[in-house]
């Protein structure tokens, strides 16, 4: 039966060496980061690099570490123009054999743990992956423009008086009374 081929940055657990970190460093090209893009539903990636190394760890796991470097294009949440965002992550997988995690009963109640480095230990381990998503995590979740102002908004029926963000502060209500105490004196 013929190999499966392998894409940059995947490698196969039984060609990596039990007895030194192999090393990736992967930066894909212009094609490779408007996929990438695509994928992440955002209007550009101008840089991306992953650079790191997989390494034994235990008797038969394997630790990923790397950094990844990007500068990504988002839509502003309040105009939608593109804001322009630099990213560097440290990055940190633990893969190991999927026995050692706990079988869960489909519809049981569980918790979820605090350690959300540790993932099941396929034939294969994916630096592409792992940066795609380490991305994906680290993008602002509410990216603004230098220039966007969200303004007031002011809505009220015909005849009523509108209200307005000041008047629903905590202490507007006692500031009124302030000045009402104020003028009777």
């Amino acid at each position: 039966m013929p190999q499966e081929v392998l894409k940059p940055g995947e490698y196969r657990v039984s060609d990596l060496s039990s007895r030194r970190e192999t090393a990736f460093d992967l930066q894909p090209d212009a094609d490779m980061r408007a996929a990438i893009a695509r994928q992440l539903d955002l209007p550009g990636v101008k840089k991306l690099r992953f650079t790191g190394e997989i390494s034994p760890s235990g008797a038969r796991g394997w630790t990923l570490t790397a950094k990844l470097g990007a500068t990504v294009v988002q839509p502003c949440v309040v105009t939608l123009d593109p804001v322009t965002t630099r990213i560097d992550e440290p990055v940190e997988r633990r893969y190991v054999p999927e026995e050692y995690f706990d079988d869960v009963e489909a519809g049981a109640e569980m918790e979820m743990p605090e350690d959300t480095s540790t993932e099941p230990l396929g034939a294969i381990i994916s630096a592409y992956d792992a940066m795609v998503e380490s991305l994906l995590l680290a993008l602002p979740l509410y990216p603004r423009s230098e220039n966007a102002e969200l303004g007031e908004a002011v809505f009220a029926e015909d005849g009523v008086a509108p209200l307005k963000d000041e008047d629903t502060k905590p202490f507007a209500g006692l500031a009124a009374l302030r000045d009402q105490f104020d003028e009777k004196s």
